[in-house]
């Protein structure tokens, strides 16, 4: 049986930083195929590094992701190879720097997508912000529906085709 990771990234107090880990309370609220695990890693870079090491044969990552186009727009990133294995801080890891960490371990990153949205606004360093910007929150529902697609893609026929299901 193949094992697939639905992965939240983010900072719930700075503001649209949170989009990874709202996607993931969405997903967690709906029946997932066998083989699918959702968790939010929230700000926990080093326990998501460990948990790709876990034996999961692909992983979604769910992040706000800075791109230069319109607050909300969602993007699906298929990350290359990685090339090096770099000592990274642990408690500073983008999904990049998580993917350096892993290759650090010996590992080597599974199947891998990142869904990724574009931030609004992030609160400033000093003071932070809570709750998504209008146009983030109102691309949580088709990021968790992206998910379920690329959950589909990755498992193969072995998942229910209706639309908006993973079972």
């Amino acid at each position: 049986m193949r094992r697939l990771l639905l992965a939240g990234i983010g900072n719930i107090f700075r503001g649209d930083d949170a989009f990874g880990c709202e996607v993931a309370r969405v997903l967690a609220g709906r029946p997932q195929a066998e083989g699918v695990y959702v968790k939010d890693f929230g700000t926990r870079g080093f326990d998501l590094a460990c948990a790709l090491l876990e034996g999961y044969d692909g992983a979604v990552l769910l992040d706000a992701t800075s791109r230069g186009r319109p607050p909300g727009t969602l993007y699906v990133i298929e990350p290359g190879p990685v090339e090096e294995a770099v000592a990274v801080d642990p408690h500073a890891l983008t999904p990049d720097h998580v993917l350096r960490l892993v290759a650090s371990f010996g590992g080597r990153p599974p199947w891998l997508r990142v869904i990724g949205c574009e931030p609004a606004w992030l609160g400033d360093e000093d003071e932070g912000a809570m709750g998504l910007s209008e146009p983030v929150q109102a691309a949580v529902e088709e990021a968790a529906r992206m998910a379920e697609e690329l959950a589909r893609e990755f498992l193969g026929p072995a998942i229910d085709d209706r639309p908006g299901t993973v079972t």
